[in-house]
């Protein structure tokens, strides 16, 4: 089995491989690791997101060095203008919480867009980390719980409901973002 000889290490190898354009079924992976070995589920969780953040760099400087066109031969005009406006807004967060969504949500979009936007190489690698940190955790927790044929229902539900997950993780998203500048004005009013 492909597992035995990439040995503990494979699961960076597999998300490395499918940031980089390969796409590979990462999430399942992950799974079978996690359930396989119970004990180092932080170490895989941690190896899948840097593989998956180090294996996006091929793409950012593909996005970065290709300019737009690269961007906007992918997606329509209205998207791009989103999408740029995002990142001009919250680079961080606008690449950090498409990094937390499953497939079939097209990451590597959002990469691009990044890469556009001219992003700073290391908060786009901090912001594809903690993304797929926390999309990896939650979905080992998810297997510990429920076994690994969480991948399969999880997939076939998100694809069903895509529409909602997307508006509540963007409400979620925005509710956050206030509390966040709620906070920084009362300390900026406490220090004037």
């Amino acid at each position: 089995m492909l597992l035995q000889h990439l040995g503990i290490w494979g699961v960076f190898a597999i998300a490395f491989a499918d940031s980089a354009l390969l796409g590979m079924p990462v999430d399942a992976f992950v799974a079978t690791y996690v359930y396989q070995d119970h004990r180092r589920l932080l170490f895989y969780v941690s190896m899948a997101s840097l593989g998956s953040a180090l294996g996006s760099i091929p793409l950012y400087f593909v996005g970065y060095f290709g300019g737009e066109a690269v961007l906007r031969q992918r997606i329509s005009e209205q998207r791009f203008q989103r999408i740029h406006r995002s990142f001009e807004r919250h680079s961080f967060w606008a690449l950090m919480f498409p990094g937390m969504l499953p497939p079939p949500t097209p990451f590597k979009i959002f990469v691009l867009g990044a890469a556009v936007a001219e992003m700073r190489i290391d908060h786009f690698l901090g912001a594809i980390f903690a993304g797929r940190f926390v999309r990896f955790l939650v979905l080992a927790l998810l297997t510990l719980w429920f076994g690994p044929q969480i991948v399969g229902w999880f997939g076939s539900f998100f694809r069903r409901h895509i529409f909602w997950l997307l508006i509540t993780a963007t409400l979620a998203a925005l509710a956050g973002f206030w509390y966040w500048r709620r906070r920084q004005r009362r300390r900026m009013e406490g220090q004037g």
